[in-house]
């Protein structure tokens, strides 16, 4: 293979540099992090020899549209791809010249991580797997170092100072080296997504300390939690009525959500979480997302003109109510049901939250930031409400009655 000049980070050079076992990636938003463990791991695969990588999260659905594509991506930015044997049923790599072998698996397949005994392990978004998930991991990273230390790397956005990777790692001080980064340490960030993280600053204090800073912080003031993540199985095949939600974007990700209605449930679907669309890239994506195009899309108020074109290509698009306040509250009068590849509605509702003011306390009004999906769920459920629900004579304060006498879940 030839060579091939590499762009990195500072924060690539740390974990190339490091001989600890644990490697502990603590970062805010965009740090490079995940991009920067990609690349290591990839220059290892590539140069060493006899060497066992098992890049993992917590679900496969998850895996699937994080680290399993960055690193196919950035081996076909560099050539490498057609010099391996790439399995897509076994999710795997085999580096035949080398002896190596790297495969992308979840810890909810345990069998097939017992049967290989590893030398890099990579745990992305570790906070959401449990301490027991680390230390089966742990004991699993027994394949022969061969002169190179065997590796664990942790990548993560510090949520919570509670987390077992704070108190069981570094406050026990375990063998580890702590890799801390913010997007400062990443030169290759849009100016664009740069002015969203500096905007934190004003919009929560906590929110700027973990996705800002990449300090340890404590995610308080959840929004919902009235909302689980189906079993793909037990997905139903029939719904009473099946609506859009639609979030424009740019910097920010454009978001389309699936929201299929029975008698007080939804059941959500990630259908388009992607930057950098243009409408007429995004006209194209809905042609194939949403089959048939009179059921009715609710969108952005604030984006008429592509309201508009969009309706032009035969889509029933409509502006949507955007009442946050009045839209968040019946939207968690709702039993939500979420489909498990729906990694990014997953994602933001763990971390949706209401604002927090240094003097003033917790306002009613959420955080800014990572509310993509959730605004399109809002714009779709409240709209359609209020449209036809509404219509009906039932108030908001009636329907919520009707749906919280059939019990908690």
């Amino acid at each position: 293979m030839r060579a091939r000049r590499v762009k990195v980070t500072e924060v690539f050079e740390k974990n190339y540099l490091s001989q600890a076992p644990i490697l502990v990636n603590r970062g805010g938003a965009r740090s490079s992090k995940s991009y920067s463990i990609g690349q290591r791991l990839i220059q290892k695969f590539v140069s060493l020899k006899n060497r066992n990588i098992l890049i993992t999260r917590k679900t496969f659905p998850a895996l699937r549209l994080s680290a399993y594509r960055l690193v196919l991506n950035l081996m076909s930015n560099y050539g490498h791809l057609n010099y391996f044997h790439h399995s897509k049923v076994e999710h795997s790599l085999t580096n035949h010249h080398n002896n190596n072998y790297m495969v992308f698996t979840s810890v909810d397949d345990p069998e097939k991580i017992k049967s290989t005994e590893w030398n890099d392990i990579w745990m992305e978004e570790a906070t959401e797997f449990t301490f027991e998930d680390f230390q089966l991991l742990r004991l699993r990273m027994s394949g022969p170092s061969n002169g190179n230390p065997n590796q664990m790397y942790l990548s993560f956005n510090p949520v919570d100072a509670f987390h077992w990777i704070k108190t069981e790692i570094i406050d026990k001080g375990r063998e580890f080296d702590e890799i801390p980064s913010t997007f400062l340490d990443n030169p290759f960030l849009e100016p664009g997504y740069i002015k969203i993280l500096m905007d934190l600053k004003k919009e929560d204090p906590n929110y700027w300390k973990i996705y800002g800073e990449g300090e340890w912080g404590i995610l308080e003031g959840l929004i919902y939690n009235n909302w689980r993540v189906a079993q793909k199985e037990l997905w139903p095949r029939e719904f009473i009525e099946t609506i859009y939600g639609l979030d424009f974007g740019f910097n920010h990700p454009t978001a389309l959500i699936e929201l299929n209605l029975t008698d007080g449930e939804v059941y959500e679907k990630e259908l388009l979480y992607e930057s950098g669309l243009t409408n007429s890239d995004l006209i194209e994506r809905m042609k194939a997302l949403i089959p048939d195009r009179n059921k009715y899309i609710y969108a952005d108020e604030a984006e008429p003109a592509r309201i508009e074109e969009i309706s032009r290509e035969g889509f029933n698009v409509w502006e949507s109510d955007k009442s946050v306040k009045d839209g968040i509250d019946y939207v968690k009068r709702k039993k939500v049901i979420v489909h498990p590849d729906s990694v990014n509605i997953i994602a933001e509702k763990r971390s949706y939250k209401w604002k927090e003011h240094k003097t003033k306390g917790t306002l009613d009004e959420p955080v800014k930031y990572r509310d993509d999906l959730q605004d399109a769920e809002r714009y779709g459920l409240y709209t359609y409400h209020m449209k036809h629900e509404g219509s009906a004579g039932d108030s908001i304060e009636g329907v919520g009655e009707m749906e919280s006498s059939k019990g908690d879940w």
